[in-house]
């Protein structure tokens, strides 16, 4: 009887050290699998942040050609306004041309009519002095 009481406590201690030992493993599955979740969940926090930084890069890269753009119409506006400053130079550069023309052109003619009335007074003078002559020799 001993031996049979030392015996079912010899077996009852390895059936409690095998239920130990199923627990143990139990619990380390369990962290295992803890573990993996952990995984996943950084995995996917990196992922996400991943999204988050391409889609900032993206605006960014989207506002940087909108700014480009802005840019190239600013300096195409700037242009025209310079090529508009330079016909208008020109226009008056040549308005100021053509009154300078204008204006020799008008002196010469007010010589010329200066010159026109000094001959006819002249003439006037010759024929007050012909007639004069005659008037005398009468």
């Amino acid at each position: 009887r001993e031996s049979e009481r030392a015996l079912a406590r010899a077996r009852e201690g390895a059936r409690e050290s095998a239920r130990e030992r199923s627990r143990e493993r139990e619990r380390a599955l369990a962290r295992e699998s803890e573990r993996e979740r952990a995984l996943a969940r950084e995995s996917e926090r990196e992922r996400a942040l991943a999204r988050e930084r391409e889609r900032a890069q993206e605006g960014a890269r989207e506002r940087e050609r909108a700014s480009e753009g802005a840019r190239e119409r600013e300096s195409e506006r700037a242009l025209a306004r310079e090529r508009s400053r330079e016909r208008e130079q020109e226009s008056e550069r040549a308005l100021a041309r053509e009154r300078e023309r204008d204006g020799a052109h008008e002196s010469a003619r007010g010589r010329s009519r200066e010159r026109e009335s000094e001959r006819e007074r002249a003439l006037a003078r010759e024929r007050e002095r012909a007639r004069e002559g005659a008037r005398e020799r009468e």
